[in-house]
């Protein structure tokens, strides 16, 4: 080796120096999404895979990834709906970011839709985003409580179902038409 080349060997070497053990380092993120979290700061999502069909309702504590068909209501923290993915119901969530196809309502604070999103149903929500290029076919509703807007505006409580109506009826053809009335209560 060339003198000119060596280094002394008491000198530390320079350069990168990799990350402390129990880091984790970040995927780059998408301009225009939420900033992203290290992973000790939440669970691993769950995910519906692109060959997955579900039929029926989803509940999450946490994050939830559709790349897959649901067919029935989603209820999540955060939620991302996938390119080529598909959701035929209400989605309840803090934060979703669309990406793919949702036929059905949404009650979000935060709602996202992202050029390739393609969503027909009314948005109930604080804040909504819409990129160029994406798709949207229904009522925009801004509220300071999007996931209670469905219960308050039926006038009843999610707790309380509304009272069943009675109809009184006679077999007299001479008796006037029957009556709905609400059950005493």
């Amino acid at each position: 080796m060339l003198p000119n080349f060596k280094r002394p060997e008491n000198e530390p070497l320079k350069g990168p120096t990799p990350p402390p053990v129990g880091n984790t380092t970040l995927m780059a993120q998408r301009p225009g999404s939420p900033p992203l979290r290290a992973a000790g700061d939440r669970a691993a999502p769950s995910v519906i895979g692109p060959d997955l069909v579900i039929t029926g309702n989803l509940t999450s504590k946490g994050e939830m990834q559709i790349d897959g068909e649901v067919q029935g209501d989603i209820r999540a923290t955060n939620l991302i709906v996938g390119e080529r993915a598909r959701v035929t119901g209400t989605i309840i969530a803090d934060e979703a970011i669309i990406r793919g196809q949702v036929l059905g309502s949404l009650r979000c604070k935060r709602v996202m839709l992202q050029s390739s999103s393609h969503v027909e149903g009314d948005v109930y929500h604080q804040s909504l985003s819409i990129e160029q290029g994406a798709f949207f076919e229904g009522k925009s509703r801004r509220s300071d409580d999007p996931m209670g807007i469905l219960a308050s505006a039926a006038g009843t409580s999610p707790q309380q179902p509304a009272a069943p109506l009675t109809i009184g009826t006679s077999l007299s053809a001479d008796a006037p038409p029957p009556v709905l009335t609400p059950p005493a209560g």
